[in-house]
C-alpha cells in the first residue's frame, strides 16, 4: 500500500553501482548513490537503498538517467557509544528514464521537538524542524527538515504535536566534525522546505523560494 504521508520521487545520475546493504528475512537490500543537479548547477549526492527484487527488475549501468520512486527514511547508527542518524530513500520503483533533473519531496507527520531558529552570519533566518513521519507496521522515520527566510520565522512559532504537511527537496550537506581521530568531513541531509502547511487549522506557512 502506498505511503500517502511520505513521498519521493526523484531523476538524477547513477553516480556509484549497488553495494549490499543488509539482509532481512531473507532478502537482500543494495544501496547506491545518485546524483541530483540543482537549478543552480550544483548537485546533492543521494542515497537510495533498494530490494533485490526492485534493483535487479531494471537494467542499470553507471551514468545512466534513473528515475526513482519511494519514501525518504532514517534510522539511528550506533557505533563506539554515539549514534548517527542515517537518511535515504527507499526506492519502491525504479527506471531509466532520460529527463530533467528531479527531487521532489512530500511529507506529511508531527513536529517531535522544539524548533531551532538562527541567523546565519549574513543575516538569513534560518529554522530547523525535526518531523516525525507515520510509515507501517507501527514504525515512524524522524526526518530533519530546514526552512528560510519567512518560512523559518513561522516555523519558528510551532510546537512539538503540530502537524505539518511539507514540501521540498532532500538535499546534501557537507559538514566538518571533530573526534577523537580528529577532524572529519561528513555528510548530512535533510529536507529544503519550499512550502508547508499546518494541518491542525489549515494556515499556510508561507512559501518561499530556496
Amino acid at each position: 500500500m502506498e505511503n500517502t504521508a511520505n513521498r519521493a520521487e526523484l531523476c538524477g545520475r547513477f553516480f556509484t553501482l549497488p553495494e549490499v546493504s543488509h539482509e532481512n528475512h531473507g532478502q537482500k537490500f543494495y544501496h547506491f548513490y545518485l546524483e541530483v543537479e540543482r537549478l543552480s548547477g550544483t548537485a546533492d549526492v543521494l542515497r537510495v537503498v533498494a530490494p533485490e527484487r526492485v534493483l535487479m527488475a531494471t537494467e542499470l549501468e553507471q551514468g545512466d538517467m534513473l528515475f526513482v520512486r519511494g519514501q525518504v527514511r532514517s534510522y539511528n547508527e550506533h557505533t563506539e557509544g554515539s549514534h548517527r542518524l542515517r537518511v535515504f530513500v527507499y526506492a519502491d520503483e525504479l527506471q531509466c528514464r532520460e529527463g530533467e533533473p528531479l527531487n521532489d519531496i512530500c511529507l506529511t507527520g508531527a513536529v517531535c521537538k522544539a524548533p531551532v531558529y538562527r541567523r546565519t552570519p549574513l543575516g538569513r533566518e534560518i529554522c530547523d524542524l525535526m518531523l516525525a513521519v507515520p510509515r507501517g507496521y507501527r514504525r515512524t522515520d524522524y526526518l530533519p527538515c530546514i526552512t528560510w527566510g519567512q518560512t523559518a520565522r513561522l516555523a519558528a512559532t510551532l510546537s512539538p504535536g503540530d502537524q505539518l504537511e511539507l514540501l521540498g527537496r532532500l538535499q546534501s550537506r557537507e559538514y566538518q566534525k571533530t573526534t577523537p581521530e580528529g577532524v572529519q568531513t561528513r555528510t548530512a541531509y535533510e529536507i529544503s522546505v519550499q512550502s508547508a502547511q499546518l494541518l491542525d487549522d489549515i494556515r499556510p506557512i508561507s512559501l518561499e523560494n530556496f
